[in-house]
């Protein structure tokens, strides 16, 4: 293992053995964001393939799906309706008003996908920003990331993705108050941001800081309230549908549950809902209990606040959805956590494999043409094991408590 590196942005951060990005090493912030923002051209530029009235079998041929065109239609985005007061919208709350202020802007599909672009983009960029000052070169993980291409426009997660970046952040310069805020506003965007609030507040108690603890807790729960109160009181069946459609929803093709129950049972889908949920409920808090309880009789001084990559890595194992863009979450935890090359490139090749092979196993169930379905379940296999892999490096890896010269001030 490598010691902690001894520069200011990496000090009081996770550091393991790995590859190393030594030719982009002494680069600074506006080389930094010209290059995340080239990524991100690339990928818009491979999306915009798709804005054409066949988006839907150019998606499946081309690979330049977005979720942008058809729910710009389905949402009732394309007649102006507001999510939760006019029309059911099936995302939370901050992401369905981000589809309305971007259908404000852009009235079309093609500008309504432009102007998602536009302002997803510098949610990237500002991801960047937050990762370079915080770690310095290991912001090439993100900046970099083959996921950024693919994903930066298919759905809305780089705007969760930079809230959970941020709140991270904040934490670390032990802005609590902050950081609450800003996990509330990304669950109320996107679920996962609140499995981070464990291993903040731990970090805390760890720390015999109550306080900031509960600063923490309550400023993330009151902020999801609030966001929430006014639509659940006013339209509360239009407000409940994404929690209905969750929790209904099917195993998807990537999933391990997917591949279980088509090996086992010949078929993709062998277990009731109900049963589903309660067991993949059931096998996250198993395993993420499992893992802190070996990683801490590892390392008993690591830091509990990084925990949070493992803990949305278990989530995606034994979750029954695993769409491709749910990828994004982990990119910055390498960066954050575990900046180890090996991993990261084994991790993009699998997850690319999984998107290639499931894009083009739909594109042949819907009629356009394409692989059956086993090359799916061999690439979700794979990505599986790479996912263990790291987890398994986690919990070998040497880590340190967060340092005072690192985060800052407290929250007055």
């Amino acid at each position: 293992m490598s010691e902690p590196a001894s520069s200011a942005p990496n000090e009081g951060l996770p550091v393991t053995a790995g590859g190393r990005l030594s030719l982009l090493s002494n680069r600074g912030l506006p080389f930094v964001l010209l290059v995340t923002l080239l990524v991100l051209t690339l990928g818009f530029a491979h999306k915009s393939l798709c804005v054409r009235p066949d988006f839907n079998e150019r998606g499946y041929r081309l690979l330049c799906y977005s979720d942008f065109l058809p729910l710009f239609h389905s949402e009732g985005l394309d007649k102006g309706r507001v999510p939760y007061l006019q029309a059911s919208n099936e995302y939370p709350v901050v992401t369905g008003m981000f589809m309305w202020a971007m259908s404000l802007v852009g009235r079309s599909q093609r500008s309504f996908f432009l102007a998602n672009a536009l302002v997803l983009a510098g949610f990237g960029l500002l991801t960047s920003a937050l990762l370079h000052r915080t770690v310095g070169k290991q912001v090439w993980y993100f900046a970099l990331a083959p996921a950024v291409f693919l994903y930066g426009f298919l759905n809305w997660d780089l705007l969760v993705v930079f809230l959970a970046t941020a709140a991270t952040v904040a934490f670390l310069a032990r802005r609590d108050g902050l950081s609450g805020v800003l996990l509330g506003l990304g669950a109320a965007a996107k679920l996962y941001p609140a499995l981070l609030l464990v291993p903040f507040v731990l970090q805390r108690l760890h720390e015999d800081d109550r306080r900031g603890a509960v600063r923490l807790g309550l400023a993330a729960v009151w902020t999801w309230v609030l966001v929430n109160l006014p639509f659940a009181l006013a339209f509360p069946g239009r407000w409940s549908l994404f929690f209905r459609f969750s929790s209904s929803r099917q195993m998807t093709y990537g999933t391990l549950w997917f591949v279980g129950c088509d090996t086992l049972a010949g078929r993709g889908h062998c277990l009731s809902i109900p049963v589903l949920n309660a067991v993949s409920a059931l096998l996250t808090v198993a395993l993420a209990v499992w893992l802190w309880r070996m990683k801490a009789f590892r390392d008993p001084g690591f830091a509990r606040w990084s925990f949070g990559f493992p803990l949305i890595i278990v989530f995606l194992l034994v979750n029954k959805v695993y769409s491709p863009q749910y990828s994004l979450w982990l990119i910055p935890w390498f960066a954050l956590v575990l900046p180890d090359l090996r991993l990261f490139v084994a991790f993009e090749v699998a997850d690319l494999a999984v998107f290639v092979t499931e894009f083009s196993w739909l594109g042949r169930h819907f009629g356009y043409g394409g692989l059956p379905v086993w090359p799916v379940e061999i690439a979700a296999l794979v990505r599986a094991t790479v996912l263990v892999w790291i987890l398994v490096a986690y919990v070998r890896a040497q880590t340190r408590a967060v340092a005072p010269a690192a985060v800052g001030r407290r929250d007055s």
